[in-house]
């Protein structure tokens, strides 16, 4: 899952980056308002953590200009502001939540967690395309009616197929969502992650397109 950091502070930001990636999140941090509204224009995000004491742009904008744009993306607020207006403020604004630093990085990791279990439950509970069943809420999947449980990024690379069944999703296409900026990925990192994935799901499962990429079956 590909997560937007938006953060001034480079002690917080180092510290919070380092501490996603090791939950097998792909973290862009970025470390003013108006560096996050382009980034937002240049990619898809499964959610957004939100500083609101940023540089250039202050937070509410940014938080503004994403609702205005109609963009549902999911928005954590992150900040130092704990006044009841300011709290108040952002969720009307169009947050989704909202934690006062400092916090415990596990009780950021959970609130990432139900912020994303709302979201995929507003899409639909399972992605399946008859062969192959993913729930997003407990990161298993089902084949045989046999469930298996998955690592987060087996999880994430297997959603990125199953949103598409039947498209083929190049070595790159895959990247881009499992990895963040800067983040240094092993030349064979998608073929070790679908190589364990056939493993646990079977061979069949995901279809190589030689030379172009990888793919689930569209369902019957």
């Amino acid at each position: 899952m590909r997560v937007l950091f938006v953060e001034d502070d480079p002690m917080i930001g180092s510290v919070v980056q380092q501490e996603l990636r090791d939950a097998s999140y792909a973290v862009d941090w970025v470390c003013d308002g108006q560096a996050a509204l382009n980034s937002i224009a240049a990619l898809t995000y499964s959610l957004i953590l939100l500083d609101l004491g940023l540089p250039k742009k202050d937070g509410m904008e940014v938080l503004r200009a994403i609702r205005t744009a109609k963009n549902d993306v999911p928005i954590l607020v992150l900040t130092a502001r704990d006044a009841t207006d300011d709290r108040v403020a952002g969720l009307d604004g169009g947050a989704d939540d909202y934690l006062i630093k400092p916090f415990a990085m596990s009780e950021l990791l959970a609130r990432m967690r139900a912020l994303t279990r709302r979201k995929e439950s507003i899409i639909g509970p399972t992605l399946s395309n008859g062969s192959v069943t993913l729930d997003p809420a407990t990161h298993h999947a089902c084949v045989n009616g046999i469930e298996v449980r998955l690592t987060a990024r087996e999880f994430s690379l297997l959603q990125s197929l199953l949103l598409r069944p039947g498209a083929i999703l190049s070595r790159p296409d895959l990247e881009n969502r499992l990895y963040g900026w800067n983040e240094e990925v092993e030349s064979n990192a998608v073929e070790f992650l679908i190589h364990s994935l056939r493993k646990k799901l079977g061979a069949e499962v995901i279809k190589n397109v030689r030379g172009v990429g990888w793919m689930v079956s569209k369902g019957q």
